[in-house]
């Protein structure tokens, strides 16, 4: 005799496939919950990330004929891997994850005056422009922050006999489901609006290096090859990125 499947045994299937899809993404969601309480909280106890970088670590004894450059910003600074075909270039990375450019603008005295660079290679904005979504009466008071801190930093820079290569921001790349309700298309117009001003901020101690336009796709996004997620980079990028720098600094022969 033959044995039908019984559709109230379908019925129970897919209420079972249905409960535990539910269980899976609600524990995705409480651990990216917990990540952002923890990152919250850790920002609220040291809102700058001072202690990120103890006082010993900018002791940096500098050889003769050596430049010092140092990657300052935030996580896409932070994962900024050294270029390794620049044998005269000693590098260090003075990025912090999440980092506002406030935050970044507010550290420099303590995280890179005392190392005296020769050159500071900045990546910043991208934590500012991604809160537009949340807070879309501030969109134009957000941009223009990022630009006054920005503005900071190359000051700053000056003061202490320092070339900049300010990089503009970074694409951004495909966003996954679960971070498309705190997203808008607000955010790469901000990215845009941010560079074109960046662009302009050449001068005789800042060089522009537009990895913006290095990175993007025919999308308007990060090329999916150099991607790792919605924001940042993947080592790929960061090699392609490497390989177009050393090219760079050839050509302009730092220091100035």
């Amino acid at each position: 005799m033959k044995r039908f499947f019984r559709p109230k045994t379908a019925a129970f299937l897919l209420f079972t496939v249905l409960l535990l899809l539910s269980l899976a993404l609600n524990g995705y969601l409480f651990l990216k919950a917990q990540q952002y309480y923890l990152e919250l909280n850790g920002t609220r106890l040291n809102p700058l990330g001072l202690s990120f970088y103890p006082p010993e670590s900018t002791t940096v004894q500098q050889e003769v004929g050596e430049i010092t450059a140092v990657f300052f910003g935030d996580s896409r600074a932070a994962q900024w891997s050294n270029p390794s075909e620049m044998n005269n270039y000693r590098f260090i990375n003075r990025g912090i994850g999440s980092q506002t450019s406030v935050q970044i603008a507010a550290r420099f005295q303590q995280h890179i005056e005392p190392l005296q660079p020769d050159l500071i290679i900045v990546q910043m904005c991208i934590n500012d422009l991604k809160t537009i979504p949340l807070f879309p009466q501030n969109e134009q008071a957000t941009i223009q922050n990022c630009l006054s801190n920005i503005d900071q930093v190359l000051a700053e820079a000056e003061q202490i006999g320092a070339t900049v290569i300010l990089t503009t921001v970074f694409p951004v790349g495909d966003v996954p489901l679960e971070r498309q309700i705190v997203w808008s298309p607000a955010i790469p117009k901000a990215v845009t609006a941010v560079n074109e001003q960046i662009r302009t901020k050449a001068s005789n101690n800042v060089y522009i290096f537009d990895t913006f336009n290095l990175l993007v796709d025919e999308r308007g996004l990060i090329n999916r090859e150099f991607a790792f997620d919605e924001l940042h980079l993947n080592e790929a990028g960061y090699a392609y990125l490497n390989d177009e720098l050393v090219q760079y600094l050839h050509v302009q022969e730092f220091p100035p």
